[in-house]
């Protein structure tokens, strides 16, 4: 069951989405992208927090993939895990076409003004501007790739892209998203922008999506400085430093299931 609008999802009700075609995955047609469900689960999250904890900030969202993203009808539910007023710890889960799909913990921890010892060593990426070349990222099929736009750096090479991305489309249609839900439903493309290996030929799809971050993100534009690595057991790993218009705002990891495409 598909929804049709200028969005990633339409609402039935407070917790319950429908997925329009632009969320359909870069695999398969019958299953959706990581990438804008992951958004719509720390939207989720984000709206729990503006209401519940507004003193608290996420520190870090750990999305887990429990199975194949379905085409169809996903609901969310929110448990405290760890109770605090300066520590929190909670878990949405999304149920997906009758099955447990997605599970997100998140870290909240106290707000506070610490400006005076801010600062970070990460490297600085070409700007927006800078990056004139189109990503890697829109090889990939599927609707989620088709509905966002992606630049990267002409230095860009197999395995370590610097790339930028964003799209004009709604994460839930008729709503304005949070600032990090915005944001959030561009992280799993992280995966696509380094090209290691064509998918082709290759398949590496990732299991999870664990974020860090040391400054709320801005802006519905998403900076990635990544890295893909491939072992030699079957074992992957892409790795980005996250920014935004402003700088660097934290770190992501995606663990990868590495495979010939004839094993499928």
């Amino acid at each position: 069951m598909t929804a049709t609008a200028q969005s990633y999802f339409t609402r039935i009700d407070d917790h319950r989405f429908l997925p329009t075609e632009h969320s359909v995955g870069a695999w398969r047609e019958d299953e959706l992208h990581l990438a804008p469900v992951a958004g719509l689960v720390i939207d989720y999250l984000e709206r729990w927090r503006l209401e519940n904890a507004p003193g608290l900030l996420f520190s870090r969202v750990c999305v887990e993939v429990l199975g194949q993203i379905a085409r169809a009808e996903i609901e969310i539910d929110i448990e405290v895990v760890r109770p605090g007023r300066t520590i929190e710890l909670v878990e949405a889960t999304a149920v997906i076409g009758g099955r447990a799909t997605l599970r997100a913990r998140g870290w909240l921890l106290a707000s506070s003004d610490t400006s005076a010892a801010a600062g970070h060593a990460c490297d600085p990426m070409p700007s927006r501007a800078e990056c004139v070349d189109e990503s890697w990222l829109k090889r990939w099929r599927g609707g989620m790739i088709a509905s966002v736009t992606a630049v990267q750096s002409a230095a860009t090479v197999p395995g370590r892209a610097q790339a930028w991305a964003s799209s004009d489309v709604a994460l839930i249609d008729g709503e304005s998203a949070t600032s990090l839900g915005d944001y959030a439903k561009f992280l799993d493309l992280a995966n696509g922008v380094s090209w290691r290996q064509d998918p082709a030929e290759w398949m590496y799809p990732n299991v999870d999506l664990t974020l860090h971050l040391f400054r709320q993100p801005e802006g519905r534009w998403v900076g990635y400085d990544t890295r893909a690595a491939f072992g030699a057991g079957g074992l992957g790993l892409t790795s980005s430093t996250l920014h935004d218009e402003q700088g660097p705002v934290g770190m992501l990891a995606q663990s990868l299931t590495l495979r010939p495409a004839t094993e499928l």
